[in-house]
């Protein structure tokens, strides 16, 4: 009886010690693939509608950036919007598309002789992000994630 309570008792000891060791590799194991992911980019990139979930990821970039000039532009152009005075200029839009498909205007750069002309600029730009149809937010590994982009807004 003595041996056997022994032998039980090394087993749990052991079985504890096993237990222990195997967190540690597992814990070693998530700390290496999380060093392997690259965090700046994404698997796939937000899709609209139109666009194709199973083409390659330069071509949803592609179809994402075209559409949303394409509104952008569209949206500017049925504005009341006027210039005082000819510009040729370059805006760039900042913005996050949260992972839930929302998104949110961070800023706007090189406007800021657009907003001293009009001032309702900056508020078209933000009616039109709003207006967009709706976005699949951007994937990383299957899972949902908010994503910046900065896009280009040619004004002549």
């Amino acid at each position: 009886m003595r041996n056997l309570f022994i032998l039980c008792l090394l087993c749990l000891l052991t079985a504890c010690d096993w237990s222990a060791h195997r967190e540690e590799k597992t814990q070693e194991l998530v700390d290496q693939e999380m060093q392997s992911i690259d965090w700046e980019d994404v698997d796939q990139y937000p899709l609209f509608v139109d666009c194709d979930e199973l083409a390659s990821k330069p071509e949803q970039k592609k179809c994402f950036m075209q559409t949303l000039l394409r509104h952008f532009s569209k949206s500017l152009q049925e504005s009341d919007l006027l210039l005082t005075e000819a510009v040729k200029d370059t805006i760039f839009v900042n913005f996050k598309m949260e992972d839930t498909g929302a998104i949110t205007l961070m800023d706007i750069t090189n406007g800021e002789r657009i907003s001293q002309q009009v001032p309702g600029f900056q508020n078209q730009i933000e009616k039109s992000l709003h207006s967009l149809p709706k976005i699949e937010p951007a994937l990383k590994r299957g899972i949902p994630v908010s994503a910046k982009f900065r896009i280009p807004i040619v004004l002549q």
